[in-house]
C-alpha cells in the first residue's frame, strides 16, 4: 500500500497513449517523478512535453519492450537518473484478432513479445531493484501494476492471440503477488483487467514491426477488427477513468483492478464450468445475436 505519491517515482510503458498517458497525467498531478516509455516517438514527445509543462520530472525514453537489451538500458537510465521507482506500471500493448490457426508466426511473435516479454522485461529488472531499495529503507513502499485485459479471464472466440498474452500477464502477476508477499511486506502487486476501454490498442497496427508490413489481414482478422472497433467505440468508460481506478487501487493494495465489474458474470461461468469440469460456456449467452453475426461472417468468408 502507497499512502501518498508526492516526489515517488514512477515507470510507465505505453505512455504515449491510453491508460500510461491517463496514469501519468494523474503523476504529475501528484508531483511524482515520471519515466515515460513508448514505442512511437511522436507520442512519446507529445506525452513528454505536458508532463513537463505541468512540472513534472520526466525521463523519456522510445522503447521497444519486447526487447532485452532495450528494457536494459531504460532500467540503468532509471536507475541512474531517479534510484529505484516506486511505481512501475507495465502496460504497453497491441491488439491482434483472427482465427488461431490463421495467425501468422509473426503475428505470435509480435504480440506476444510485446504483451508478454515486455511484461517480463518490466518484472525481471525492475523488481530486484525495488527489493534493494526497500532492504535499505524500512519506510520505502513499492508496487507494481501489469496492465492484462478482461481477456485474461475469458476465451473470446476470434481473438486468440491476444487472448494468450493476458491470460500469461494474469497469471504471472498472480504468481508475482504471490512471491512478493514471501519475502517483502514493503512491495505489492495488481493487475488491471480492462474490458472494451478507447485506448488506442483498436489501431496497434500503426506499430507493427517493419518487417509485417507485407503481411495482408486474414478475413477473420478484419472481421475481428470490424467487431472490436464496434464494441470499443461504443464504450462508456474513459481511459481516465481507469487510470484513477489504477491509482485508487494502489493506494488500497487492491489487487484486481477492473474497468467493467458486471462483466464477471462471464468470469464466474467460465470458472465454473472448469470447476464441474463442464464444456466452455457459450460466450455470447447474454448476447446471441452477436454470436449469430460472426458466425455467420466467418462462415460467409469462405
Amino acid at each position: 500500500m502507497i499512502n501518498h505519491f508526492k516526489g515517488k517515482t514512477a515507470v510507465l510503458t505505453g505512455a504515449g497513449s491510453g491508460f500510461g498517458l491517463e496514469c501519468a497525467r494523474i503523476g504529475a498531478r501528484l508531483g511524482m517523478n515520471l519515466v515515460l516509455v513508448d514505442v512511437q516517438q511522436d507520442a512519446l514527445d507529445k506525452a513528454a512535453a505536458e508532463m513537463l509543462a505541468a512540472g513534472a520530472q520526466v525521463l523519456a525514453r522510445k522503447v521497444d519492450v519486447s526487447s532485452a537489451e532495450q528494457m536494459q538500458a531504460l532500467a540503468a537510465a532509471v536507475k541512474e537518473r531517479f534510484g529505484a521507482p516506486h511505481f512501475v506500471f507495465n502496460n504497453a500493448g497491441v491488439g491482434s484478432g483472427g482465427l488461431v490457426w490463421e495467425n501468422s508466426l509473426a503475428d505470435w511473435q509480435w504480440v506476444l513479445g510485446v504483451n508478454v516479454w515486455g511484461v517480463i522485461h518490466g518484472v525481471h529488472l525492475f523488481t530486484p531493484m525495488m527489493l534493494e531499495a526497500a532492504k535499505a529503507d524500512p519506510a520505502y513502499r513499492g508496487h507494481i501494476v501489469n496492465t492484462a485485459s478482461m481477456a485474461g479471464l475469458l476465451t473470446p472466440p476470434n481473438m486468440g492471440v491476444y487472448n494468450v498474452s493476458k491470460h500469461a500477464v494474469v497469471s504471472l502477476t498472480e504468481t508475482l503477488y504471490q512471491d512478493l508477499a514471501l519475502v517483502t511486506d514493503q512491495i505489492s502487486a495488481s493487475v488491471l483487467c480492462p474490458y472494451f476501454v478507447p485506448t488506442g490498442i483498436n489501431s496497434s497496427e500503426r506499430n507493427r514491426p517493419a518487417h509485417m508490413a507485407d503481411e495482408k489481414p486474414t478475413k477473420s482478422q478484419l472481421i475481428g477488427q470490424a467487431m472490436t472497433n464496434k464494441a470499443v467505440g461504443s464504450g462508456k468508460v474513459s481511459a481516465a477513468d481507469v487510470a484513477q481506478k489504477v491509482f485508487d487501487a494502489v493506494q488500497s493494495g487492491q489487487f484486481y483492478i477492473y474497468s467493467h465489474p458486471h462483466a464477471l458474470g462471464n468470469v464466474q461461468q467460465r470458472m465454473e464450468a472448469i470447476v464441474m469440469g463442464k464444456n466452455p460456456p457459450d460466450p455470447f449467452a447474454a448476447r446471441p445475436e452477436v454470436g449469430e453475426q460472426l458466425r455467420q461472417a466467418l462462415r460467409a468468408a469462405d
